[in-house]
Parts: structure tokens; C-alpha cells; sequence
């Protein structure tokens, strides 16, 4: 069996569908869709297809559709934009889970003399709303941020009640829904947010790919100027190929929630964790496993550091990680799994195992195995209650 993975959260293989439509826009159809004959501006179609799909996805206008080169790019645009317009306000609310994009681009904005309120989460990894309420009130608030889904642990936020208080207050919302489009149902009809970022490779178009939200009226002062491409929100010749892709990543998506919202991977997800809870003592699920993604298990294991298992399973053929790819190499603990209450061996001791529609039932039951066998070898070297450094003997 070729490597088992399951790490889509981190980023997730390119659908077939997808490669096949963006092709001719790499070959045959070369042309800038700003040009004024006629190739030029079949290629603009094109991307204007790719804007009604993304914006159908997710409920929204096709003149509310901006693509960008990425998700990281679509949060930056938009925490500056906003810093940039606020006057005196100068307060920042957001939670203390989100993702690096928005984390470093607030403590960015502390030189500029901004002040950061992170709101905490409960042991479910869900927000404190009471929290969240009693800061978006309060004077000088510039505006707010909230991720739809974490990364890490795929829980789902109460996105809905956040967005609610944050306009009650009169306080412009933006969500970080880099980790839920596509994975779980986002409706900008039924979540009035003011400003959302995707990321197309999170849901099988290629990487370097965004797209950038804005609810029609509200205002937004652009990153980029230049030529005035996406109605002058995101100057630069369009990625053609990139954009037809995420259209049709986002038409697929779609697809694949309408029919069973994705309860298929669920299933998988559950049996993978069910076989692993079986086999092993001293497992747990981290968070609120009601507001999980479908594709998303987060498991601690007791007297086992999570780095020692990355080594072992990637031997044996699975690809996983141990929370954020951007986090990927740092020893300090998840900040996320830090704001759920976790001791700092909790921490590091969890693994994310994360799906996707092309998760096979025979790959999760060998990657279970493979789990399985690392675990128990990983304490068998370092002794259970004992967990020190890390050295791995192979087979």
C-alpha cells in the first residue's frame, strides 16, 4: 500500500476533476482576461464562472467574491483593511485558538498601537460567549475576528451567536472559515458575516489560491493596487488556472454536502477512533466531538510524545501531524490545545488525523494498526508514567 494520508487539514490532494478543468488554462487558453479580443475574454468568463461557483458554495453574490493568492493573503487583507479604516478605536477581539494568519498579524498591529482581546475557550475548544459579549461592548472595539473551524482540532465555533453580538455592538465580524468551507455547511445568508477568507487547497484545488468575501455595502480598503483587477480589491494579472480550479473544487464541494454532508468521511473518522480506543487504554478525544468537522479526529495518548509518533508512523507509511503544518517543528505546546486547559504532556502527546473524500475504508483500518503498533512501541522504549526524551529503535 502506497503512504496512508491523512492530513488533509493541512492541505488535501487535487481532485481529478479539478486538474482536468484547469488544464487548457495552463496550455491552450494562455490569454489575460483583461485583454480586449476575444480569447481574452473567454478567459475572463471563465473566471467569472469560477466566482459564481465559489460564491454559491457559500451563499453569497458573485460580486461578493474576491480571489486572492491564498488564504493567509485573504486575512491579511482584510485585519489591515480594517485597522486601517477604525479612527481611534483601538481594540482587537478575537479568540486565543486562531490560526498564525490572524495571530501575528494582530500582534502586527500592537506596534501600531493596538491592543489585542483573546477570548478563551472551554475544554471543548468551543468559545466563552459571555466573554465574547462583554468584549465586543465595551468601548473603542475596531473590530473582530473569529475562525469558523480550528485547524487543529476541527471544532466548530458557535459562529453564528459570535457574528449576532459582534452586530448587536456595531462591530465589523470577519471569520477566518479557512478549515469549514467545504467541509461543513458555510451560508453567508444565514451568518451575516461581514468578511470571510477561504483557502481553495483545503478542499482539493491546487495551493496558492484564496478568496476574499466581502458582504456587498460594507467597506474594504484594498492590500494590493495596480491595474484595478477584482473590481480593484486585488490588483495583479488573475491565476487563470488556479481560479478555474477552485470554481470547480468549489462546485464538487458543494455537490459532495448537498448529497450527505460529508457523513460518509464522519463514518470513517469515527472507526478510525473506535478502533484505536478499542485496542489502546489511555486515549482520549480532545474537544466537543458534536461540533467536530466530519473529517477531523484529535487524539491525546497517554505516555507518549506526539514528535515520537510522527517518527514511527511515518515509517510505517502514514501521514499525519501533531496540530497546525505551520506549527510543524516548534517544541512549545499547541497554544491551541493550551486555551482548552490541557497540562503541557496532554499537549504534546495529541495527534491530528485528518481525512478526506478520498479516504478509503482499508486506509483507515491499516493507519489504525499503524497507530496502534507506534503507540505501544513508543511506550514500551519509554516506559509508561515515564515520558522523557524521546529515542526511537527501528525494526
Amino acid at each position: 500500500m502506497d503512504m496512508i494520508y491523512l492530513d488533509s487539514n493541512a492541505t488535501t490532494k487535487v481532485h481529478p476533476e479539478v486538474v482536468e478543468a484547469m488544464l487548457p488554462y495552463l496550455t491552450d487558453q494562455c490569454y489575460n482576461p483583461s485583454s480586449g479580443y476575444r480569447a481574452g475574454k473567454k478567459v475572463k468568463d471563465a473566471v467569472e464562472l469560477a466566482r459564481e461557483q465559489v460564491a454559491s458554495l457559500i451563499g453569497a453574490d458573485i460580486r461578493e467574491i474576491y480571489f486572492t493568492g491564498c488564504g493567509t493573503e485573504a486575512n491579511n487583507a482584510v485585519l489591515y483593511s480594517l485597522a486601517g479604516m477604525c479612527g481611534e478605536n483601538r481594540k482587537i477581539i478575537t479568540s486565543e485558538i486562531e490560526h498564525s494568519a490572524i495571530l501575528r498579524v494582530c500582534e502586527h498591529l500592537t506596534e501600531r498601537g493596538f491592543e489585542i482581546i483573546k477570548i478563551g475557550v472551554d475544554g471543548g475548544g468551543r468559545l466563552d460567549l459571555d466573554a465574547w459579549e462583554k468584549a465586543v461592548n465595551a468601548d473603542g472595539v475596531a473590530f473582530s475576528t473569529l475562525m469558523w473551524a480550528n485547524n487543529e482540532t476541527g471544532i466548530i465555533q458557535p459562529i453564528a451567536e459570535a457574528c449576532a453580538l459582534a452586530k448587536a455592538a456595531k462591530v465589523p465580524f470577519h471569520t477566518d472559515a479557512i478549515q469549514a468551507v467545504g467541509k461543513t455547511v458555510v451560508d453567508v445568508r444565514e451568518v451575516p458575516v461581514d468578511y470571510l477568507s477561504i483557502s481553495g487547497h483545503k478542499f482539493h484545488a491546487p495551493k496558492g489560491i484564496g478568496a476574499l468575501y466581502v458582504r456587498s455595502g460594507i467597506r474594504f480598503e484594498p492590500m494590493f493596487r495596480g491595474g484595478g483587477q477584482e473590481s480593484g480589491y486585488r490588483s495583479g494579472t488573475e491565476n487563470v488556472a488556479s481560479i478555474v480550479a477552485m470554481g470547480k473544487a468549489a462546485e464538487i464541494m458543494q455537490a459532495k454536502l448537498g448529497s450527505d454532508g460529508h457523513a460518509g468521511v464522519a463514518e470513517l473518522r469515527d472507526y478510525l477512533e473506535t478502533i484505536i480506543k478499542d485496542s489502546l487504554d489511555g486515549v482520549q478525544v480532545n474537544g466537543a466531538v458534536e461540533y467536530r468537522t466530519a473529517n477531523t479526529a484529535h487524539l491525546a495518548f497517554e505516555d507518549c510524545e506526539a514528535s515520537g509518533l510522527l517518527i514511527l508512523l511515518d515509517e510505517y507509511g502514514v501521514a499525519c501531524s501533531a496540530g497546525s503544518a505551520c506549527m510543524t517543528g516548534k517544541q512549545q505546546p499547541s497554544h491551541v490545545q493550551k486555551a482548552m486547559g490541557f497540562s503541557n504532556e496532554r499537549a504534546n502527546s495529541s495527534l491530528r488525523i485528518s481525512l478526506s473524500i478520498f479516504t478509503t475504508r482499508e486506509e483507515v483500518e491499516e493507519a489504525a494498526k499503524m497507530v496502534i503498533k507506534a503507540v505501544n512501541k513508543l511506550r514500551s522504549v519509554q516506559g509508561r508514567g515515564n515520558v522523557g526524551p524521546v529515542v526511537i529503535y527501528t525494526e
